[in-house]
């Protein structure tokens, strides 16, 4: 299995190589030496997506970073990525990042904002209502590694950080965290990290924040507790699938919950 694993981490170094080019399964699988079917199912297990979903995903990163780091027009990043329809483009990237490509391209002043409202608020405390009829996921964050800054936890329909989560929250500290009213489902939990001293790019571009995925999945039953959650942040290994959701759209529907009460 471990030799199997190291090969499928050569193939993302790969994939982040040729990332402009076609990367059709028949390619990647050639690269490791196996028939694609016995290939795709070594990534899936490791990875936890397909290999193709996988470079799908990275390119909306590469997409990311084209945005925030090029005066390339909308269209010609959409080209750029392998989209020959600038429709396709923007509704894929809106879908799992969560904002357009032109709001995702003028969000680093929003961003710093919210970032810095809640570094202000630091130490706050969110109510967990009571709701008999839906499951509580409750759990510990430690990390590998000091941290000091605030901590974003979601559960996924899919094992990667793309779209809005099905549930969320923030932290403001490594400990305990509470998701309320989750319904009877199968989750993936994700989290990232945000620390005090980061600027608004290293959120915009979590090349670099710790991380952690559930690598099985949750699964959510009727009238049935669900086992408290050990979190463990890690840095940022190579089979980690890539943040695309918009981490200060997250902060932004937090700060609005908490207007609201």
């Amino acid at each position: 299995m471990t030799v199997r694993y190291s090969e499928v981490d050569e193939v993302i170094a790969y994939i982040h190589q040729h990332i402009y080019e076609p990367l059709p399964l028949s390619r990647l699988a050639g690269h490791a030496a196996y028939s694609p079917y016995h290939f795709g199912r070594v990534f899936k297990e490791k990875v936890g997506l397909s290999p193709l979903y996988y470079v799908s995903a990275l390119r909306l990163q590469k997409a990311k970073d084209l945005l925030l780091r090029t005066n390339l027009s909308v269209r010609e990043i959409g080209l750029e990525i392998g989209q020959q329809s600038l429709g396709t483009f923007t509704t894929r990237f809106t879908e799992r990042v969560g904002v357009t490509p032109a709001h995702f391209r003028n969000s680093a002043l929003q961003a710093d904002n919210n970032f810095r409202t809640l570094q202000k608020l630091n130490d706050w405390r969110t109510t967990h209502p009571v709701l008999n009829q839906h499951a509580r996921i409750e759990g510990t964050v430690h990390a590998t590694i000091p941290f000091e800054g605030i901590i974003l936890i979601g559960l996924f329909a899919k094992p990667i950080p793309e779209g809005l989560p099905l549930y969320g929250t923030l932290v403001s500290s490594l400990g305990d965290f509470c998701l309320t009213g989750v319904k009877p489902g199968t989750y993936y939990l994700m989290a990232t990290s945000v620390s005090w001293g980061m600027q608004a790019m290293d959120f915009l571009l979590p090349y670099n924040t710790l991380r952690t995925r559930s690598k099985e999945p949750i699964v959510v039953k009727p009238c049935t507790s669900v086992p408290l959650q050990q979190v463990v942040l890690h840095v940022p290994r190579p089979d980690d699938p890539p943040i695309l959701i918009s981490l200060p759209l997250l902060m932004q529907n937090f700060l609005n919950r908490i207007i609201q009460h």
